[in-house]
């Protein structure tokens, strides 16, 4: 009998579990299918890609929430701290996704009033994957940040470890999936 109990209260939090995270904040990506394309890739450094950053769309957001920001990173980087491929704030609460190619500067498609400040290349919006060619692949992990304020309060030069500082005093939650490219 006490078994049966214990059963069931473990089923019963296993669904409560399962259902808490199918409701929980999620980023999803039309455009993102484990291999990242050559649609994504950079074009510079050795790399022959379109420099188009993905769709991204999130859902479940947290209560409390008064803007995003998106992040793009590179763990696998050989630079010791990784590499900031894309950093996207100030994106108003009412956005629930970015566009294709919202990291293009000159497209002007990204949300109104957000702020893209120059990643590890050297210049602000998109800068897609390129791994050091013969290198295994990277993973280029897509973070949107719950944020509980309406403005990080940061200049569009701002560095990305500047920008890393802020979202983690502000971040309410965050969502993440992860593209893979190697060369």
């Amino acid at each position: 009998m006490i078994y049966a109990r214990k059963s069931l209260l473990v089923g019963l939090l296993l669904i409560t579990c399962a259902s808490a995270q199918a409701e929980g904040f999620v980023l999803t990506s039309p455009d993102i299918k484990g291999q990242l394309s050559n649609k994504e890739v950079f074009s510079g450094f050795g790399c022959k890609g379109e420099n188009i950053s993905p769709e991204l769309n999130w859902q479940n957001v947290p209560e409390g929430t008064k803007s995003f920001a998106v992040t793009m990173y590179d763990p696998d980087a050989p630079t010791g701290s990784g590499w900031w491929h894309w950093q996207v704030y100030d994106i108003s609460a009412n956005v629930t996704g970015l566009k294709s190619n919202a990291g293009n500067l000159a497209a002007a498609t990204a949300p109104k009033g957000s702020i893209q400040n120059p990643t590890d290349f050297g210049a602000a919006g998109y800068g897609g994957p390129c791994p050091p060619a013969g290198a295994e692949s990277h993973q280029y992990i897509f973070t949107v940040h719950a944020l509980k304020v309406e403005s990080l309060g940061l200049k569009a030069d701002a560095t990305p470890a500047l920008v890393g500082f802020y979202l983690g005093f502000n971040t309410i939650a965050k969502a993440s999936l992860i593209g893979y490219y190697g060369r």
